[in-house]
């Protein structure tokens, strides 16, 4: 315990030191704290490295807001998406070993990898997916509302996920290809990428708390909740996302004192004392511009800061004329942003509790005044400033807003027929139930009241423990869809703002169980129109129908007596139960009509 305890004290001895004799840090925590207050986050940690050093790393707030726990420069957060720059990392040592090339198409590696089309799959190499030039949008809910631990079920997705653009046109963010990334070190070191992550660079780094699995996080001391900001007050607790099977995107949680081991490798060109963890060549490319993201203009308030471009994992900028690389991250209930200066030896990692937080980049300004000595802005209230700008044209916005809901409209099937399974291979699959005459949407980790706004047009509200807030509205819709026959054949879902088509969810009935008794009472011979046609049984319990001429249909129960077609949208069955209890007469319900059969 002592041999432990004894360089945790030295650090921060060290740390208070430096806070205490650096002028440059003189009065800093005025500010940091003036941040805390305007963002009504909960904590938040800050680390800041120059060259060898660590000159400073400190906790503020709450790691646990309820139970007034403080924060500190060891405490744990989700860092999100700033785990990207080491997926990639893990890249540019395989290529170091000469076990890949940056120009390989990604599918030498993965050879079940498919794209959606001949171009992409033709054209893309690994260096697209580490800058996200690829042409494919985020396609985000596929991940987020459909999580799965098999990493070989997300990249099976990727196929049938549309692309905007065409690849290497235009820039644009997704987590998916980072997956890839992840998957195709998995398949050259034959180890898991999170064993990749913990032997190539925690250890060598000395990252002894840093860890990619929110399990670990959970069983972790000094380990920091998530915290979602309400109605602009209300510091509310936000259960952890395990992120399962996309964590080469965003899994690592880690501590300002150790990110601080990460951001110090990057400015000293790879080296960790004298160890080479990161191949020089590949830092340099990493950190140079491998795709504009957009124009990157400066704006009149602030003229010394523009450019966006990005490397492999990293956004490159100039922040008052100094090259800057970094990266943000958010994930559920935590912020964070890693970011350096490289002709400037600084780095600084700010990790916070709040969900979607601006805190990180305030932190990070802040501290980048101090040390860059270009000027200082009081950000603090900057934000404040552009907070109260953005509510005034909100309620502009709201008050001239012409809203586009149509009064007066009703579903057109009762709840029970939207009921059932709704499924896309891009994304996966959901069920929606009625209960207490609601529709409710159910996936994987969340569920949905779904209200109606009108005609087949229903709005989802998340169904949270403290009740369902119908004021939260959100930007999906969920816009059932009929067949020719009249019945609900799918479901649209806008779930890519990138792409002009909504994602569709084809829809399958909600199926009920019928006793081997019922079943025998419909099996015989029934004529239609001089045609005979069979009813049987098979495997004891499945229920078929055979058209001369056609193929046997496999009939999936959906109600007492109604059966639908497996495979075939829009045709079904109805058996029809005489006063004696007798099954005598079958409707054929087809889209072109509904046809009587009469026992033979």
């Amino acid at each position: 315990m002592k041999k432990s305890l004894f360089p945790l004290i030295a650090l921060c001895a060290v740390m208070t030191f430096n806070a205490q004799t650096d002028k440059r840090l003189k009065g800093v925590e005025k500010e940091l704290n003036a941040i805390l207050e305007v963002t009504k986050a909960p904590g938040f940690a800050v680390a800041v490295v120059e060259g060898q050093k660590v000159l400073y790393a400190k906790g503020f707030g709450y790691s646990d807001y309820e139970n007034k726990i403080p924060a500190d420069a060891n405490t744990l957060y989700a860092i999100g998406s700033s785990t990207k720059a080491f997926t990639s990392a893990i890249l540019g040592q395989l290529r170091q070993e000469d076990k890949l090339s940056f120009e390989d198409s990604p599918i030498k590696h993965i050879p079940e990898l498919r794209f959606y089309n001949d171009e992409m799959n033709n054209g893309i190499i690994i260096k697209d997916l580490m800058s996200h030039r690829t042409g494919l949008p985020r396609h985000d809910f596929s991940w987020y509302l459909f999580p799965t631990d098999s990493r070989d079920s997300l990249m099976m997705r990727i196929e049938h996920q549309e692309p905007f653009t065409g690849v290497r046109k235009q820039w644009y963010y997704n987590n998916f290809m980072f997956l890839a990334q992840g998957v195709i070190a998995e398949k050259i070191t034959g180890k898991p990428w999170e064993e990749n992550i913990e032997e190539r660079f925690f250890k060598p780094l000395g990252m002894n708390r840093s860890n990619t699995r929110i399990q670990e996080m959970k069983e972790s001391s000094n380990a920091a909740l998530g915290y979602e900001l309400k109605k602009d007050s209300i510091i509310s607790k936000m259960d952890y996302y395990d992120i399962a099977a996309m964590s080469p995107a965003g899994s690592i949680n880690s501590s300002v004192n150790d990110m601080s081991k990460w951001v110090r490798s990057w400015i000293n060109n790879g080296k960790n004392g004298d160890a080479q963890i990161l191949p020089e060549a590949y830092l340099k490319e990493a950190i140079s511009s491998q795709m504009v993201v957009g124009s990157g203009l400066p704006d009149k308030e602030f003229p010394d800061m523009h450019m966006s471009n990005y490397g492999y994992g990293w956004f490159l900028s100039s922040y008052r004329g100094h090259y800057r690389v970094e990266h943000g991250g958010n994930i559920d209930g935590f912020s964070a942003n890693v970011a350096f200066f490289p002709t400037d030896s600084l780095g600084i990692v700010v990790l916070t509790n709040q969900n979607g937080s601006a805190v990180p980049s305030l932190v990070r300004n802040t501290m980048a005044d101090r040390f860059l000595k270009e000027g200082k802005t009081n950000w603090a209230d900057d934000f404040k400033a552009r907070q109260e700008k953005a509510k005034i044209a909100e309620a502009e916005a709201k008050a001239n807003e012409s809203s586009n809901k149509i009064s007066g409209t009703k579903p057109s099937h009762i709840l029970q027929q939207y009921t059932g399974k709704y499924a896309n291979p891009g994304y996966g699959e959901f069920r929606i139930d009625n209960r207490n005459d609601s529709l409710i949407a159910i996936f994987k980790l969340n569920s949905y009241y779904l209200k109606h706004r009108h005609y087949d047009v229903f709005e989802p509200f998340e169904i949270e423990e403290t009740g369902i807030d119908t004021t939260a509205t959100g930007p999906l819709r969920f816009n059932f869809g009929t067949n020719d026959g009249g019945d609900i054949s799918d479901l649209k879902m806008k779930a890519e703002g990138a792409l002009q088509d909504p994602i569709v969810f084809k829809h399958t009935p909600t199926t009920i169980e019928v006793d081997k008794t019922t079943l025998e009472s419909y099996v015989g011979n029934y004529e239609l129109a001089g045609m005979e046609l069979k009813v049987y049984i098979k495997n004891e319990d499945t229920l078929y129908l055979f058209v001369p001429g056609q193929p046997e249909y496999e009939l999936l129960a959906t109600s007492k007596h109604k059966f639908s077609f497996k495979i075939l949208e829009g045709f079904k069955v109805e058996f029809l139960e005489a006063e004696n209890g007798a099954i005598n007469e079958v409707n054929v319900i087809q889209p072109n009509g509904t046809f009587k059969a009469t026992r033979k």
